[in-house]
């Protein structure tokens, strides 16, 4: 059975970062040990010997709650001497607990071994500390409650800080997943869910083969041939296919996640959707060809814009000059000319005001009327 103890409350900040933990008087209890009583059992050489190398704190009780005797490491937890813990109860070292306690304690006893109790303890100053106690009873002549009492600071603090990192991971805008050896998910956060197409049902994907989630099978098998057997990170943009079958652009980061021991136990991914970034640079890309298309048909036009000019000029002059001449072909030659060289200028009038860079189709009836030698530009 466990027994979880609520601190007493009010509590204040004191130095170190710890907290006061203000006792209350209804719970206090001293007990004041008559002078000529004297408890034989705890005189024993063999019990205190016992008593004394114990790795957890001791205390020894009564079953009223009152305190007849605390081991060495009891004294460094609490910072009471040995003669001030026999003036003491359990209720002044435990936060929260009353008599309600030790009555719950024997009932318990009574049908098991020990009991655990989760509580926060006093110390002399005021200050507390998390620990977990076991409770059982011995007998020292006759029935005594003892008390092994164990600091757990450092393994609260560890599961604080787990469950911070949990809570991150669960509300991290990328997508956070772990396979064992065999590529098989074992956890993926909401984010690689959504990404999926899962609606953020992690769930759904446990189990899966990592490898099922990319579009390429051969890259994906050998991001975990990288990781598990080469034991490096491997990071690469791919295509990824959500369960629809749709596709989008993600980066990729895996890395090989070890034990305590340092030996591999599966593979830790990072997701990230970079479909909208592809689609940026995409734009981006095609804004740039826009604009250098368009700067290329502004210098064509101003470097044949000059000759089209002089060769309409001097067609012109040609034709002023053979206006008496009776051969017809020479006529229609330079009339066909100046034609041609006035509609050059005005198709050097039309590329020079373009202001988007857009093909169309310029062969019929070719097998593929897309390619770039079917396309003209559009004017």
């Amino acid at each position: 059975m466990r027994i979880d103890l609520i601190p007493d409350i009010p509590a204040e900040p004191v130095a170190g970062k710890r907290k006061r933990v203000l006792v209350s008087p209804a719970t206090r209890k001293v007990f004041k040990r008559a002078p000529e009583q004297v408890v034989v059992s705890t005189e024993d050489a063999k019990y205190q010997a016992l008593l004394q190398s114990v790795y957890d704190a001791a205390v020894i009780a009564d079953f009223t709650g009152r305190i007849i005797d605390a081991n060495i490491r009891a004294v460094d937890f609490f910072n009471y001497t040995r003669e001030e813990f026999l003036n003491l109860s359990v209720f002044d070292i435990l936060s929260g607990a009353d008599e309600s306690l030790v009555q719950t304690l024997r009932e318990n006893l009574a049908n098991e071994r020990f009991t655990l109790i989760q509580a926060y303890c006093l110390r002399s100053d005021g200050t507390f500390f998390p620990a977990e106690i076991a409770v059982n009873e011995v007998n020292l002549g006759e029935m005594r409650l003892c008390l092994f009492v164990r600091d757990i600071t450092v393994r609260k603090q560890a599961e604080e800080m787990l469950r911070t990192e949990h809570n991150a991971i669960q509300n991290s805008g990328n997508g956070i997943a772990v396979a064992d050896l065999d590529a098989k998910l074992e956890y993926a956060n909401p984010a690689t869910a959504t990404m999926w197409g899962y609606d953020g049902n992690s769930e759904a994907l446990q189990g899966m083969d990592v490898k099922e989630l990319l579009s390429d099978r051969k890259a994906a098998e050998q991001m975990v041939d990288i990781v598990l057997k080469e034991q490096r990170t491997w990071t690469e943009e791919v295509k990824a296919r959500r369960v629809d079958g749709s596709e989008f652009d993600a980066q990729v980061s895996a890395a090989c996640n070890r034990n305590s021991d340092g030996e591999p136990v599966g593979i830790v991914f990072s997701f990230v959707d970079i479909s909208d970034r592809k689609t940026a640079e995409q734009a981006l890309r095609e804004s740039e060809h826009q604009r250098v298309m368009l700067e290329s048909l502004g210098a064509a036009c101003h470097h044949l814009g000059q000759p089209a000019t002089v060769l309409l000029a001097n067609l012109g002059i040609m034709q002023k000059k053979l206006g008496n001449t009776e051969d017809p072909l020479i006529k229609e030659l330079v009339t066909t000319s100046i034609s041609a060289a006035e509609a050059l200028g005005d198709i050097l009038h039309k590329l020079n005001t373009v202001n988007e860079y857009k093909t169309t189709h310029y062969l019929d009836g070719r097998d593929d009327p897309d390619a770039v030698g079917n396309r003209i530009l559009e004017i």
